[in-house]
């Protein structure tokens, strides 16, 4: 088993939560509140900007010209293609990038980054890759799990959003960030990779659950 899969096995209650959260559930489906969507949108814009940063870092820590190659593809990825693709969805709700850049996070929001972000300048170059991991292989596993109700789903913005964790580009791009896990994780303490991998999975469940009930600042 690879170090990957094995990782995906440890942390399967906690995915099988994220699956089977109601937003991911009502987004699917086609019956999630607008309002909700907007709220989830507008945060993991926040959300995307911290992850750009992150793997910058990650960049400067890859071990090898090869390693660090296959990093700045998915940082050009996230900044051209995924930033682009917010702001024709953002525009679509109503909002503008300023709008979006003057949200206040949400304080798991603030948490999940600043985790990523620690955890790839005070960790080894393999824990901040199994950091960053559950955000995109969850988003694919959501989508293929789901993909009968997506395709049944009358809501355009919703179905079109779903679709592109279906697509070969973002499947690739989950599978290089696997295969660069497992090749840096083959000599890595595995109890330290578990740690990382563990602790955004339970990040990725709270902000679905934040974003779903509109968590924000208590004070």
């Amino acid at each position: 088993m690879s170090v990957s899969d094995r990782l995906r096995a440890d942390a399967g209650p906690i995915w099988e939560k994220i699956i089977e959260h109601p937003f991911v559930v009502e987004l699917y489906r086609g019956d999630l509140p607008l309002y909700k969507f907007r709220f989830y949108i507008l945060q993991d814009y926040n959300y995307l900007i911290a992850a750009m940063k992150n793997f910058g870092i990650i960049a400067s820590r890859a071990p090898s010209v090869e390693a660090l190659r296959e990093i700045v593809e998915i940082l050009d990825l996230e900044a051209r293609s995924e930033f682009d693709g917010y702001t024709a969805l953002l525009k679509e709700l109503g909002y503008s990038l300023t709008d979006a850049a003057g949200i206040e996070p949400v304080e798991i929001g603030v948490s999940y980054s600043g985790f990523l972000l620690s955890t790839s300048s005070l960790g080894t170059y393999a824990e901040s890759l199994a950091a960053v991991l559950p955000c995109f292989w969850s988003y694919a596993e959501i989508a293929d799990r789901h993909r009968e109700m997506l395709g049944g789903n009358a809501n355009r913005l919703y179905r079109e959003w779903g679709s592109a964790y279906l697509s070969d580009p973002y499947l690739r791009l989950v599978d290089k960030l696997k295969k660069l896990l497992d090749e840096a994780g083959e000599k890595a303490p595995y109890e330290r990779l578990n740690e990382a991998f563990i602790t955004a999975s339970r990040y990725e469940y709270m902000f679905w659950d934040a974003v779903y009930q509109r968590r924000e600042w208590p004070v």
